[in-house]
């Protein structure tokens, strides 16, 4: 009686072939540059994504930024790989973070590798109008109208790890995102959005989750974020289908 070999999945298969492919492409380069006199060792090392220091890692593309190398204002933070794209993306935080006070306390805080698409604007604390009597605001007038009341600040907004934030979503002041959550185009975000929960509409709520309670534990607790890029790199086809069982 023979044992039958164990079935290998045709995912598996085809995610190895492409390894094999890429092997042989670069096998190649290297020996077309070695023809034509160019010292190979130069070309050799090893690739682990852009560079995060990059203003346009997209080849250079004017229309995608990593904002963390055009942001300049001091309550602004943004970690590395997060990137905005869209026409005037170097002006993120003149044309898309809109009524930021001085006060360091109204703060953006966007985490690593989170992805914003055009349209895309923070509403910040300088927005807020009084609401416990008229909201019209005659100070700004002056001649005889100097009374003044403070609005509600509603504290600074925060935007996890890899958050999506779709086509022209409004994120209103005070909001946390957490990781891994999606935010659909247009949404208008009032409140605190769960971590890895699609959210859409306005105001939004939760679509559903990305994710089982314990898949989203373990995907909060590895934090692969945080990692070093050869390890992101090293892991990719595992982080791209999901199978975080299975990162090394």
């Amino acid at each position: 009686m023979t044992t039958a070999a164990p079935s290998v999945s045709r995912e598996r298969l085809l995610e190895q072939e492409v390894r094999n492919l890429r092997a042989e492409v670069e096998r190649l380069r290297l020996a077309l540059a070695e023809k034509k006199g160019i010292d190979v060792s130069t070309l050799q090392a090893p690739r682990h994504g852009p560079d995060p220091s990059a203003k346009h890692p997209a080849g250079g593309s004017p229309r995608v930024v990593f904002l963390a190398n055009v942001v300049t204002r001091p309550n602004i933070e943004v970690g590395a790989y997060t990137y905005f794209s869209g026409e005037g993306c170097e002006h993120f935080e003149r044309e898309n973070v809109l009524y930021q006070t001085d006060d360091p306390a109204d703060r953006l805080t966007i985490g690593r590798y989170a992805s914003i698409a055009p349209g895309v604007r923070f509403l910040m604390n300088g927005a807020n109008h009084p609401a416990s009597g008229t909201t019209y605001p005659f100070w700004m007038f002056g001649r005889g109208w100097h009374e003044r009341r403070e609005p509600r600040f509603r504290g600074p907004t925060t935007v996890g790890n890899d958050v999506w934030i779709g086509l022209e979503a409004l994120i209103l002041p005070g909001v946390t995102i957490g990781d891994g959550a999606v935010i659909g185009a247009r949404a208008v975000v009032a409140h605190d959005v769960p971590p890895y929960a699609i959210v859409a509409g306005n105001p939004a709520r939760v679509v559903r989750r990305r994710y089982d309670d314990a898949t989203i534990s373990k995907l909060l607790e590895l934090r692969w974020w945080d990692w070093p890029p050869e390890r992101v790199t090293r892991n990719l086809p595992e982080l791209l289908d999901g199978r975080f069982d299975q990162v090394t």
